[in-house]
């Protein structure tokens, strides 16, 4: 990959977007993982504003001190207009949680509830992109969003455009390299952070990106599961698992397109 080049290109991607749009800039969620340090700092680059938003809901620490200082360093590089805001966003959840009907703590319920902290996030994102006529930038890369569906339906996967998402994670890191990101976020663990504890990516997938990128790029090229025995057959199987179960979120709505001959 030519790393300065794609920069370079993303960042003029980004200003002929807001441009036609006819927006005045960017408002991002801050996580303190490497999507999120490296979108907002490509967003900056453009040198129109840039919102950035810390929305804990039960958040470990270190996820948030990293998120900070990631802020800070944007505001002393950039000369650009850029602000942050924290919206602790703990008491609102916890009295959703309240308000739904009690149920036996499951997988699925706390599945269901980390979706929910997510979908929270998009909604404060876009009360702020609606107030100040901004557009919500995505930090959804390529194995997440198109490969294994690693993100939640209307939640961080409801943007307005996206950035990274052509990108596989190994060459979002790349990227974070050639940037200068802080070297604590660079080395660590990717989480989403959404289940309040320190559970990582590959806690939840069963595979690191490294081996969903090269599961995905065999399955591109027409590998099936039978051509792989170990751990290689092991990993084919957990993404091709995760890409069909979550097909739902990459494709558009269904329509139900009704007959010309019933509607006369």
């Amino acid at each position: 990959m030519q790393t300065e080049k794609v920069v370079q290109y993303i960042v003029s991607w980004l200003k002929d977007y807001l441009e036609t749009s006819h927006q005045k800039g960017f408002v991002i969620g801050i996580s303190g993982g490497i999507d999120s340090a490296v979108t907002s700092t490509l967003c900056a680059m453009t040198g129109y504003p840039l919102l950035n938003l810390e929305m804990p809901i039960h958040q470990e620490k270190n996820q948030a001190d990293r998120a900070k200082r990631h802020i800070e360093w944007l505001k002393e590089r950039f000369s650009s207009p850029i602000d942050s805001i924290e919206i602790d966003l703990t008491t609102t959840f916890d009295a959703m949680v309240l308000a739904l009907p009690k149920t036996e703590t499951t997988d699925k319920v706390n599945l269901a509830l980390a979706n929910t902290r997510s979908r929270l996030r998009m909604t404060t994102l876009y009360y702020f992109a609606g107030l100040h006529n901004y557009l919500v930038a995505g930090t959804g890369n390529k194995v997440e969003d198109f490969g294994v569906g690693f993100y939640t339906k209307y939640g961080d996967g409801g943007v307005d455009l996206s950035p990274i998402a052509d990108l596989m994670k190994s060459e979002v890191y790349q990227i974070a390299a050639f940037l200068g990101i802080n070297t604590d976020i660079q080395k660590a663990k990717p989480t989403d952070g959404l289940f309040g504890d320190d559970r990582s990516d590959e806690d939840q997938l069963g595979a690191n990106y490294d081996e969903l990128e090269w599961a995905m790029k065999a399955k591109d090229i027409g590998y099936s599961a039978d051509e792989f025995d170990g751990r290689q057959k092991e990993v084919f199987e957990i993404y091709s698992r995760l890409n069909r179960i979550n097909q739902h979120k990459m494709v558009p709505i269904p329509v139900c397109d009704i007959p010309d001959e019933l509607m006369k």
